[in-house]
């Protein structure tokens, strides 16, 4: 469910959200532009929500709304994610601040400045009643029991792909759909005045970052802290998916490595596409230091707002 509407005094205030791919910068130049608009940060991104893995999850050091908030006994979802950037960014403006969310997590970033409509959570035993409907009956049968409960969601997904299939019909159980008639993922509403920027680095260069960043994981004792948490108690399923968990804690650590670097240039892959659909997005070139990439920020968020400041005709 969105979050209510925010005060009237925030309305007037802006919003800066910068996306990129991962190990593009994001958390540098935000903060840098945090230094020269008087900003504040609001994370987005799924795996920085968990504490206790800051390595891991490359925590940034400076304070940041919605890092570390949960344990990892915790189950995240977009929903109660949304409803908590809303509450922060309204906080932020309120005190006449620049509201800064920056992440790599799509979703959570059009959730944090949108007002998505997030389907509720279904009754607990329903993904594994359609999951066992799927691998039982089969992808055929299963699609037309969609299609009989969700036409317009059957419409849109393969037979074969069973994520999706069970997810839809897990949808349908919370009275929702994976292909609702309105659809706000994809528009350019937002609950502010809103810049959004995208980072650009050149693959090379960001297959290089990714590479060092994970090496320097290794260096600064990341083992260890994968090992202390995961014997600290159980992980949730939301909290498993954090990047290189599994890798960290079931391989050996020349292997891990490896595996984290082809999965972490992966999911670049993949953020890349997200970020050429984000409506009204200002794409640019992230290969270079921090601060100049943050200089053209504030200069770009400044000619907007003189923009739209200046009187018609």
């Amino acid at each position: 469910m969105a979050s209510s509407s925010p005060p009237a005094p925030a309305r007037s205030a802006s919003v800066l959200a910068i996306f990129g791919p991962t190990a593009s910068g994001k958390t540098a130049v935000a903060e840098a532009v945090a230094d020269r608009v008087d900003g504040e940060l609001v994370s987005a991104d799924s795996a920085a929500v968990y504490r206790d893995l800051p390595i891991v999850t490359a925590a940034p050091e400076r304070r940041t709304r919605l890092v570390g908030i949960f344990p990892l006994t915790h189950e995240a979802s977009v929903g109660e994610y949304q409803r908590l950037a809303h509450e922060a960014i309204d906080e932020i403006l309120t005190a006449g601040r620049v509201a800064i969310v920056v992440g790599g997590t799509g979703l959570y970033l059009r959730a944090a400045l949108a007002e998505l409509d997030v389907p509720p959570a279904p009754p607990p035993a329903s993904r594994e009643r359609w999951a066992a409907h799927y691998d039982g009956e089969g992808p055929a049968a299963a699609h037309a029991t969609l299609a009989g409960r969700d036409p317009a969601a059957a419409a849109a997904v393969h037979p074969n792909d069973r994520r999706r299939v069970v997810r839809a019909l897990e949808l349908t159980d919370a009275g929702a759909s994976l292909r609702p008639a309105q659809n706000r993922l994809w528009t350019a509403d937002t609950r502010h005045p809103t810049v959004v920027v995208g980072l650009d680095v050149p693959r090379d260069s960001l297959d290089r970052r990714i590479a060092e960043r994970n090496r320097r994981m290794f260096d600064r004792g990341v083992v260890e802290e994968v090992e202390a948490a995961l014997t600290a108690g159980p992980v949730s399923k939301t909290a498993q998916h954090v990047h290189g968990l599994r890798e960290i804690a079931e391989l050996p650590p020349q292997q891990a490595l490896a595996e984290m670097d082809a999965q972490m240039r992966r999911y670049a892959v993949y953020q890349r596409k997200w970020m050429r659909r984000i409506p009204g997005l200002e794409l640019l070139d992230a290969d270079r230091a921090a601060p100049e990439v943050a200089e053209e920020i504030v200069a770009l968020v400044s000619r907007r707002a003189a923009g739209a400041a200046a009187p018609p005709g």
